[in-house]
């Protein structure tokens, strides 16, 4: 298919990339900054535009990866109007494109993508249509590059995404306040990166629920109140053991 990109940001460098290696045919990338769009064009070999061009490349469907909030007033982008489009975001109803056009959906993909990575690992995609035909229009085409194509609706785009905070967002910054604390320490975060990695293998082939470990699913409060009494000083990093803990206990509370 010929492919319209809309947006230069991570999600189009990381989307357009599994899409060109699929063999389809990237016409022109279009952003609000024609220098970013120039620069993403490139590796493709292709033509950059402005969102503020009255007309863009002809193509079989338009990928528009903007922000949740550019979203909203993306019935502006007049270029756009009775063309096949789609929106990757979790959070965004399918509508936004109802005045636009007749042909219009959701191409979400379910992981955090970074222009910066060199490899793109298969990913599955969840996908919307506002027809059943639509929808199936979709679903073939991400079916060339996804590892899994899902048909989703709005409320559980919402859910997996509210999942993914959790999963992916919150325990990034976990690790990262593992790291900040081993800093301040002095001693070597590197040493958790074994323990961090198995975690992960055991949530591919476990319930999280059933491999949990630690203090607070043994219930050893003489532990935690040690580990409460090593953060004395670390007041924000204190409360946010404290409140995890507590979720841990409740989770696996014993009837």
């Amino acid at each position: 298919m010929k492919v319209v990109l809309i947006g230069a940001g991570n999600v189009a460098h990381a989307l357009g990339t599994v899409i060109d290696k699929a063999g389809h045919e990237i016409v022109q990338v279009v952003s609000r900054n024609l220098d970013h769009a120039q620069s993403l064009a490139g590796k493709f070999g292709t033509e950059a535009g402005s969102l503020t061009n009255s007309s863009f490349v002809p193509a079989d469907i338009y990928i528009v990866a903007l922000s949740d909030a550019a979203l909203e007033s993306v019935e502006k982008i007049t270029a756009l109007k009775n063309q096949f489009v789609v929106h990757t975001a979790g959070s965004v109803s399918k509508n936004v494109f109802k005045q636009l056009t007749s042909t219009y959906g959701v191409l979400y993909p379910y992981q955090s993508l970074s222009k910066a990575a060199t490899d793109i690992p298969p990913i599955p995609f969840f996908v919307e249509g506002n027809t059943e035909a639509t929808l199936q229009q979709i679903t073939e085409f991400a079916a060339t590059f996804a590892l899994r194509v899902v048909p989703a609706t709005e409320t559980d785009r919402l859910h997996y995404h509210v999942a993914a905070v959790f999963a992916s967002n919150f325990t990034n910054h976990l690790f990262a306040i593992a790291e900040a604390y081993c800093r301040s320490e002095k001693i070597d975060f590197n040493n958790l990166l074994p323990m961090i990695n198995e975690v992960t293998l055991r949530a591919n082939h476990n319930s999280p629920r059933d491999v949990q470990t630690g203090p607070a699913v043994r219930e050893d409060i003489f532990t935690i109140n040690r580990h409460l009494e090593a953060l004395a000083s670390l007041a924000d990093i204190k409360y946010l053991y404290l409140k995890l803990s507590e979720s841990i206990l409740k989770l696996h509370q014993k009837h």
